[in-house]
């Protein structure tokens, strides 16, 4: 009698977690970086490896999460900024591809980036239908990448739409001598 009380309440105690858990993932999900522009977008960023290994052998040592509080605020500061700095570099790259990229490519790019779009929010629906924290997770990480993927093409064509001005402002001064063009990147 006395290990189903202990079992039963190892049950409520892992449900009520599991109901809980969501409030640990706070803001979005780390960004996923296409493999094109990875050693363009990590170059320098502070992965915070060293603190994650921290927090983890905190737990390790202390078993329960309570005792590891600085490290989780730790790591979470250290991922918050990580993540924040590898957005802002993948919208700069993919804007750097929209305004130097032959604009065929360009458009290509455009292309297949609204195809990733359409089949995130695809999946996102059939997501919406899962329930339970494994459903949370799918929807939380989809809404992530859709969110980052939008971005990456509104910048894109940020920098082709840049190309474009610039070319059709030019032919407009054609009698014009020509002056030189410099691009600082």
């Amino acid at each position: 009698m006395i290990l189903s009380h202990s079992a039963k309440m190892k049950s409520c105690y892992t449900d009520n977690v599991l109901r809980k858990g969501d409030d640990l993932m706070r803001g979005p999900p780390s960004p996923v970086i296409p493999k094109e522009i990875a050693s363009h977008v990590l170059e320098g960023v502070e992965l915070c490896d060293g603190i994650l290994r921290n927090l983890f052998l905190c737990l390790q040592i202390n078993d329960i999460e309570p005792f590891c509080q600085d490290e989780i605020v730790l790591y979470r500061q250290c991922a918050e900024k990580r993540d924040k700095e590898i957005r802002e570099r993948m919208q700069d790259s993919e804007y750097k591809l929209g305004s130097s990229m032959p604009l065929e490519e360009a458009k290509g790019r455009a292309t297949q980036l609204q195809s990733e779009v359409t089949l995130l929010e695809r999946r996102l629906i059939l997501a919406s239908g899962l329930e339970g924290m494994e459903g949370f997770r799918q929807r939380w990480s989809l809404h992530g990448q859709l969110e980052d993927t939008r971005k990456r093409l509104v910048a894109l064509n940020r920098g082709i739409g840049k190309r474009e001005n610039q070319s059709s402002m030019g032919e407009g001064t054609k009698s014009a001598p020509a002056g030189k063009r410099w691009f600082f990147w």
